[in-house]
């Protein structure tokens, strides 16, 4: 069966044609899932019977099942898991700060990345996720936070896989949240993040958004890069930074770069004497993220004191830093700690 959640209004319009029906029904059904929070057919009772018969007789909704909701001891930070249809599974985060309702999402069942210091890509990729299966995601968080007189503001894809290599998928999926019919979220609240897939970034560049695009850098050079992201193998230091900054000049957003401190690997000050020179002539941010913890990894998070001499580097240097406060790091939500969950688990 089709997933509704993975179409566009103008595609459901064409299924609406197709089907005998009027283009103008496809934005009722986006009306009563996105707005009215209908969670099946039946409940979209503007429509004829025989159009509510259709819809559930071709497409699945919703099609993700809630089965654990863990709350962080500052009840700031929340972590979803979610079971997908063929009972595979993914967790994504709301992290509430201020005024702001943040969704992390998760686009890939594990990841291909292999980050040292992430536990999303400990076992691989199992498989991409379908923009539906990206979209319930936050369609389902926005729903309790409306029953709260609240709604989701921003959303980052930071949980769970590499957005790059799930395109196709990932890109619909923003559209949907962008489109005023879909969640209205402000392309300036939305964020990708990548490893460095360069071909991907420079095909986000010529789409018509304007997202946020962050790199995981995690290293001031390409000896170091390569030992922490394997991916740094198939795609130079070089290229990855002439991509994001054809991404800046193109889309005109600021790069922010993703700095994971690991004590003894990429934290001395000579790394961020390295990293200063190397972003001396970008209009850019480097958000420093002290490592959390992660079961089996044999890694550990550097010293305040060190951190803190790192920041200062930067700052003499006027880079524009920021330190990222960790949040959920007791549930296992924070930066890197996002797992993939078994079925038996």
């Amino acid at each position: 069966m089709k997933e509704i959640c993975s179409f566009s209004l103008e595609e459901l319009k064409i299924w609406m044609e197709q089907n005998g029906e009027k283009p103008f029904r496809a934005a009722q059904v986006f009306d009563w899932i996105y707005a009215k929070d209908a969670l099946h057919f039946d409940a979209m009772t503007n429509m004829s019977k025989t159009l509510r018969d259709k819809l559930a007789q071709q497409f699945s909704f919703p099609i993700l099942k809630l089965l654990k909701t863990q709350e962080s001891e500052d009840l700031e930070t929340f972590k979803y898991l979610w079971e997908l249809p063929d009972h595979k599974r993914v967790e994504s985060v709301l992290i509430l700060s201020g005024d702001r309702r943040t969704v992390c999402i998760s686009c890939q069942v594990g990841c291909p990345a292999r980050c040292a210091f992430c536990a999303s890509g400990k076992e691989g990729l199992l498989r991409n996720l379908s923009a539906a299966e990206i979209v319930e995601q936050v369609l389902h968080i926005n729903r309790q936070l409306k029953a709260k007189g609240e709604r989701v503001s921003h959303l980052v894809f930071m949980g769970m896989g590499e957005p790059m290599e799930n395109y196709d998928a990932v890109v619909k999926a923003i559209q949907i949240f962008h489109a005023e019919e879909g969640f209205g979220i402000s392309q300036r609240r939305i964020t990708v993040s990548t490893v460095g897939v360069v071909e991907g970034i420079h095909k986000l560049a010529k789409e018509e958004l304007k997202v946020n695009l962050v790199l995981s850098l995690h290293a001031p050079n390409q000896h170091i890069r390569k030992k922490i992201i394997p991916y740094a193998r198939k795609y130079p230091f070089e290229e990855v930074l002439m991509a994001m900054d054809a991404y800046a000049k193109e889309t005109k957003r600021d790069i922010t770069y993703e700095y994971t401190l690991m004590a003894g690997i990429n934290d001395r000050p000579e790394h961020a004497a390295e990293l200063a020179a190397l972003l001396s002539r970008q209009q850019c941010t480097v958000n420093l993220i002290p490592y959390n913890p992660v079961d089996g990894l044999n890694l550990q998070r550097p010293k305040r004191e060190t951190i803190e001499g790192f920041r200062g580097v930067l700052e003499q240097a006027g880079i524009n830093t920021t330190w990222r406060y960790t949040k959920g790091k007791d549930i296992a939500a924070a930066c890197g700690q996002l797992a993939l969950v078994k079925e038996h688990s």
